[in-house]
């Protein structure tokens, strides 16, 4: 029987969102049985043999349904390989703050689970999904928008996840 995944994310604006479909996407690809959830709807995690998180970073800050996800589920992560990404314009706007600053956030965010991988991955900034003060902001500070995520990235960062997380498309039950 395959490993079981859960790739369970939380996005504000969608872009995060599509980063998880390309993980869930290239999980299956390898012959994993994957799940795609928002995190706010996970109820328990024993199903899985593994979970990639996915949040975006807004404000300098890593959304707080992480924290809550990990506070909820922090026995059954404990037991289970878990790799997380980040999503937001540092990657393409170092402004912002540095990769390394955000994916610390995402190591100390997910503790004292040890992720097996974490990594930061540029997003989509549209101005259409703005309000108008982070319009304003966006213009004020000149922040690039458009679509940064880079698929190939993210295609590769997922290929790794299985021999990373000790699983293959084919386990025996």
């Amino acid at each position: 029987m395959a490993a079981r995944v859960l790739v369970a994310y939380t996005s504000k604006k969608g872009s995060t969102a599509g980063i998880a479909e390309a993980v869930a996407k290239e999980l299956k690809a390898r012959g994993l049985v994957v799940e795609v959830s928002t995190m706010e709807t996970v109820t328990s995690l024993a199903a899985y043999d593994a979970v990639v998180l996915g949040v975006p970073v807004y404000t300098g800050r890593i959304m707080s349904p992480l924290a809550l996800f990990v506070a909820r589920h922090r026995d059954a992560l404990g037991k289970l390989p878990v790799a997380a990404f980040a999503a937001g314009i540092a990657p393409v706007f170092p402004k912002t703050g540095e990769v390394s600053q955000f994916t610390d956030q995402l190591s100390t965010a997910l503790q004292p689970v040890r992720p097996v991988s974490v990594t930061m991955f540029a997003g989509r900034l549209d101005p259409k999904n703005l309000s108008f003060v982070e319009r304003g902001l966006t213009a004020l500070l000149k922040v690039p928008t458009g679509d940064f995520r880079d698929w190939k990235a993210i295609a590769a960062w997922a290929a790794e996840l299985p021999a990373k997380m000790g699983l293959s498309g084919r386990q025996q039950a």
